[in-house]
């Protein structure tokens, strides 16, 4: 008869480490984690904090979560339903994390309550997490000032405008700077709530958590490959003849002069112009469309790489593999695995 395998040499040390990071948790006591539901909350992200951390289990069967749920009025619509909050704003003070679910319309004020609200949790040093665009009342209450912080890609350069001060980046799933966390958006919530559980009570617990939301505790890459690139619905007077004709060219071999005699400019009034209205240099935006261009053949054929990118104009196979793992964060081959049906 055969025999197991013996434990790698850091098993024993993993395994302590773990149930000490729970053995403190058990004299602390029960984390309470406060979600806000504000007007307007997207349905999805409230329930998410809701379930994931109102389901997890310590090894001896007690609940590592009270999760409340909190708001400025008795009842908030959340999108085609109405949903009872049973606890006012000063729920808050009793919480070890505040979760700021995103709201259907991120652009609305949110009541001068809220902020307060959220201002004095951050004072107090309570852990305040965002989902989605939860980021914009974060930054609405200032606790985004000169931090790098995450939301919704869609929505990304929307958060940066109206708070130059935030460095926003679209293509991770979560970032956490401590005591003030946000996610990206829609499912990387989930992917927030397990890291949260996995540095209240470590691995293992976590890992539990991953299993009951049939969900993997870390996911390869981040938003970034979520995230379609240079669209060729961008709407701009100058540029919108130019970015219609690089949709259908981009798998030439194209030079800056190929794009300025396109677009009827000179090189440096070309130049000028998309850094104003795309933010980005004329080429830059012609290798986001290739890499698109990628994407939607890697999600609905079965082309190899090789030919893909050739036919979305790279010049090497190499150049290609390259350009993708470090736009898009993972390889060809993975984002193949992942949106491909």
């Amino acid at each position: 008869m055969g025999s197991r395998a013996p434990p790698d040499s850091g098993y024993e040390d993993r395994h302590h480490l773990n149930l000490a990071k729970c053995e403190m948790a058990y004299h602390a006591g029960m984390y309470t984690v406060v979600v806000l539901a504000l007007p307007d909350v997207i349905a999805f992200d409230l329930a998410t904090p809701v379930e994931t951390f109102g389901r997890v289990r310590l090894p001896d069967g007690r609940p590592g979560y009270r999760v409340l749920v909190a708001g400025p009025d008795d009842v908030v619509d959340a999108g085609p339903v109405r949903l009872a909050v049973s606890e006012q704003l000063d729920a808050l003070d009793r919480a070890d994390l505040v979760v700021v679910p995103g709201r259907n319309n991120p652009l609305r004020p949110s009541p001068p309550s809220v902020l307060a609200a959220l201002r004095a949790a951050a004072t107090r040093g309570t852990r305040v997490a965002s989902i989605c665009v939860g980021a914009f009342t974060l930054a609405e209450a200032g606790l985004l000032d000169n931090m790098r912080a995450t939301t919704h890609w869609l929505a990304a350069e929307h958060l940066a405008h109206q708070h130059p001060s935030i460095q926003v980046d679209p293509d991770v799933l979560y970032i956490d700077n401590g005591s003030i966390l946000t996610s990206a958006g829609a499912a990387s919530g989930l992917d927030l709530c397990l890291h949260v559980i996995h540095t209240d009570y470590g691995a293992a617990v976590a890992a539990d958590a991953a299993r009951l939301a049939v969900a993997p505790l870390h996911r390869a890459g981040g938003q970034a490959q979520y995230i379609l690139r240079n669209r060729p619905t961008l709407r701009t007077s100058v540029l919108e003849p130019v970015l219609a004709w690089i949709e259908t060219n981009a798998h030439r071999a194209l030079t800056l002069a190929d794009l300025a005699a396109a677009a009827n400019l000179s090189t440096r009034t070309l130049t000028r112009r998309f850094a104003v209205e795309t933010g980005q240099s004329p080429m830059q935006w012609v290798a986001g469309v290739r890499i698109r261009h990628a994407q939607e053949l890697l999600e609905t054929t079965d082309y190899t790489i090789d030919r893909i990118a050739n036919q979305t104009g790279f010049t090497t196979t190499s150049n290609f593999r390259a350009q993708f793992q470090e736009v898009v964060g993972t390889t060809p081959g993975a984002y193949r695995t992942t949106f491909r049906l």
